[in-house]
């Protein structure tokens, strides 16, 4: 047999187009001792040709065969390979490879423990905001505390009893804003009568913030002093019943607005002391009450710094006044936020320790929203309210 011969007796089996090409190992040595099927045959123009074993012998060893995937024509010597293709062994052929996956999902490769977490997690996000808004959009609910009417002596029928009621103006001032109003009666939890556990810190519980409306004098007792006169010995027992409602208020962290009397109370609660009447005490001072009642007015002043000029936005501010009484020695933890601009007493007071506890001295509901010429005290009450609500959580 021939040498041609010999060697295509010898080669593989013609591979089939969609067969993985099995990449061909580079020869050890050149040396002519290796085996003839170990190097595929050489055509005359030096490339590598890949004859079947079942051709004949007769053919010329010239004709060229089709070229095998795995070869290359690079330097003509027999036992040398190309070079794999670009996958590597496994890679498809052109034309029936497959399309690269895509990435997994995010946390795909967690554990289900993990997955199971985030879900919960998620979900009770999604309950907390809807819970949040709810409680965000309802009402409002504001206690307005009582004033009080005493038994006169000798009297019969209603004026025999004790009475607790509000001003019709300071309800519908608050009630502007599409808030609900309460006014918080005194309790008695000694009563013969009509016993009951019902606490003041109950109302402070369960209401979102607390008016101190105006009315009687504040008793010089509640302050450590006597009375000058009879006639301002004050309401000692209205002063025991709003001093623990303001005390159970701001514990509770729920904001206050003191009004006239209200004011004055404020700054009886934290130490502080109250002219028992202006004209007497302050002589220089124009008068802060008169005959005209609610049209009698003064000009009013901000010192430098005040939290209530920032929320009325103004300089040149004309306020009612109907007062006898007004602060004297301030109390602790307490700023002035506002002066009458003739004699300089103090309008306007603020407790600097909570978000929201300040006093008026003069009456805002007797303002006109977006009147000309009284202050328009909108501002105050609308900061007062969203401060309510910010609380609630």
């Amino acid at each position: 047999m021939s040498d041609i011969q010999d060697s295509e007796a010898n080669l593989p089996p013609e591979r089939s187009p969609t067969q993985p090409a099995t990449p061909v190992k580079p020869a050890a040595s050149t040396s002519t001792s290796a085996p003839a099927a170990a190097a595929p045959a050489v055509d005359a123009g030096g490339a590598a040709a890949s004859q079947p074993a079942s051709q004949p012998a007769s053919q010329p060893a010239s004709q060229p065969a089709a070229a095998d995937p795995t070869t290359a024509s690079a330097s003509g010597s027999a036992g040398t390979a190309a070079p794999p293709s670009p996958g590597g062994a496994g890679a498809q052929p052109q034309g029936g490879g497959y399309s690269a996956l895509p990435p997994p999902p995010h946390h795909a490769g967690d554990a289900p423990w993990a997955q199971t977490w985030r879900f919960l997690a998620a979900r009770l996000r999604q309950l907390s905001d809807k819970a949040g808004r709810r409680v965000m959009q309802r009402t409002l609910k504001i206690g307005v505390s009582a004033r009080i009417f005493h038994p006169e002596s000798g009297s019969k029928g209603l004026r025999s009893k004790t009475l607790q009621y509000l001003e019709e103006s300071i309800a519908q001032w608050v009630m502007s804003r599409d808030v609900l109003v309460f006014m918080i009666p005194t309790v008695n939890t000694n009563g013969l009568v009509h016993p009951s556990n019902i606490r003041l810190r109950d109302y402070a519980k369960h209401l979102d913030g607390l008016v101190l409306q105006g009315g009687a004098d504040v008793s010089p007792q509640s302050y450590a002093q006597a009375a000058t006169r009879p006639e301002w010995s004050g309401d000692r027992v209205r002063d025991m019943y709003e001093l623990e409602l303001l005390h159970e208020f701001i514990e509770a962290g729920k904001p206050v607005l003191g009004i006239c009397r209200g004011c004055q109370l404020i700054n009886v609660a934290f130490g502080g002391t109250l002219y028992q009447d202006i004209a007497t005490d302050v002589p220089t001072a124009i008068p802060h009450v008169n005959d005209q009642y609610d049209s009698n007015t003064h000009a009013l002043h901000f010192p430098q710094g005040s939290t209530l000029a920032s929320l009325v936005k103004t300089e040149n501010a004309l306020v009612n006044s109907i007062h006898h009484q007004a602060v004297r020695d301030l109390g602790r933890d307490l700023s002035v936020e506002a002066v009458s601009g003739p004699d300089q007493i103090v309008e306007a007071i603020r407790y600097r320790k909570a978000p929201f506890v300040m006093g008026l001295q003069w009456h805002p509901e007797f303002h006109r929203a977006g009147g000309s010429e009284l202050l328009d005290c909108t501002p105050i009450l609308d900061s007062f309210l969203r401060s309510a609500r910010e609380t609630r959580f």
